[in-house]
């Protein structure tokens, strides 16, 4: 009966539309080897059974067309599997009342059974063993004086008990054989959610990665075109001096894209690493000066134990003070910023300042950026904030948790 296991019939998805469900190795619409495999044991065991029991009626064509009746029905188990069940059911019992040798005739229900009720047909699977176990119940204590062969007795109890038992195994087979199906579907299920969920957070985390570093490149290059365009005919030299910061801080928004497009070219494969380490607060000085570049002056001041972040802590930090800084200079009049970093026992606590008032007229805090600081500190199990000071301006703050530093000097 192990070899019947892995062929499944169809499955039902929670909106109510009936799909097939794959069970092990790939199986064909018409499940032909199997029903062919069980035709043949049927007629051989058949034949091997009949020598032992000359009383019942001997084997001919009619035999032989009910007990390949059953496997022909088997080859329907997959898409009509609660017919195929009482039908091979029904052959059964005809099989039995025209006095035939008891043998592997039972096979074609086992099968059938399995398949319907792994396919959710179980009222029909039980209607199906309790007309056979009814109809074999009548026929060997009543119906046996009128049916074939002639001068038969009835079945004794004992082999009652025996039918009763194998009725009760083809129930617990065909119980375990759907729960085992529906623990690999559900399994199955679970399997492509987690991958789903793996590269919605993976194409979330590109996506920070560019807008983090086109957000800050392409303000620094807004604001030092503006420079060099209004100092072209004035200060030919302030001008040439806007030129090469745009063009240092194109180059380093070019690299950095390319090592983001690398990480995700080379997600999975085995060996591959980033071409260069990600960035972290050990770059926070050449910020500064991309940003005092963009007109911005900006104070950092360091309270507590200064400690070696992790990787992933790390780059949310720098991240999250760059795109701090980029608002300021995109939407800030302010030509000041103040960062804090307060360093504590597993925790870091970020705070960037500006003395305001917005540029433009516009409220600082919209957009994408600050929903990718709170994304990157959530990721991490801490949180940001972001909101306008009471004494004027705007404060963006960050709590970073981690685990696993190291003091540095």
């Amino acid at each position: 009966m192990h070899g019947f296991t892995g062929e499944p019939g169809p499955w039902y998805r929670p909106g109510g539309r009936r799909r097939e469900m794959p069970f092990g190795p790939p199986r064909s619409a018409v499940p032909w080897p199997s029903s062919l495999a069980i035709a043949v044991v049927q007629l051989m065991g058949t034949g091997f059974a009949a020598h032992d029991q000359p009383a019942r009626v001997g084997l001919g064509p009619g035999a032989g067309a009910l007990l390949l009746a059953g496997p022909a029905l088997l080859l329907l188990r997959h898409r009509h599997p609660g017919t195929v069940v009482v039908g091979t059911a029904a052959v059964t019992v005809v099989y039995i009342a025209a006095g035939y040798p008891y043998g592997p005739v039972f096979l074609s229900v086992v099968v059938a059974c399995v398949a319907a009720v792994a396919a959710g047909r179980r009222i029909a699977a039980w209607s199906a063993l309790g007309l056979l176990w009814g109809s074999h119940l009548l026929i060997g204590h009543w119906l046996y004086r009128w049916l074939p062969p002639g001068g038969d007795g009835p079945v004794g109890w004992g082999q009652e008990l025996g039918i009763t038992a194998w009725a009760l195994a083809i129930v617990a087979a065909s119980e375990l054989v759907r729960v085992r199906r529906e623990r690999w579907v559900r399994e199955r299920a679970e399997r492509e959610a987690a991958a789903r969920r793996r590269a919605d957070e993976e194409r979330l985390r590109i996506a920070r990665e560019l807008h983090d570093v086109l957000a800050h490149s392409i303000s620094v290059i807004n604001v030092q075109a503006g420079v060099g365009l209004a100092l072209l005919d004035q200060d030919p030299e302030q001008a040439r001096t806007a030129l090469t910061t745009i063009k240092a801080a194109s180059k380093e928004a070019l690299g950095e894209v390319r090592q983001v497009l690398d990480t995700l070219r080379t997600s999975g494969s085995s060996g591959a690493a980033p071409r260069s380490p990600a960035p972290g607060l050990d770059r926070l000085e050449e910020l500064t000066g991309q940003a005092a570049d963009a007109g911005l002056a900006v104070r950092v001041e360091v309270e507590g134990v200064r400690t070696a972040l992790p990787p992933g802590a790390d780059l949310a930090a720098f991240r999250i003070v760059q795109e701090a800084l980029t608002n300021i200079v995109r939407h800030s009049g302010s030509r000041n910023a103040h960062v804090l970093l307060c360093y504590a026992p597993g925790e870091l606590e970020l705070r960037v300042d500006d003395d305001g008032p917005a540029a433009g007229g516009e409220v600082t805090g919209g957009g994408n950026g600050l929903v990718g600081m709170r994304e990157r500190a959530a990721a991490l199990g801490g949180t940001v904030a972001a909101g306008p000071r009471p004494d004027g301006g705007f404060r963006v703050r960050a709590r970073i948790p981690f685990r696993g530093g190291r003091e540095t000097p």
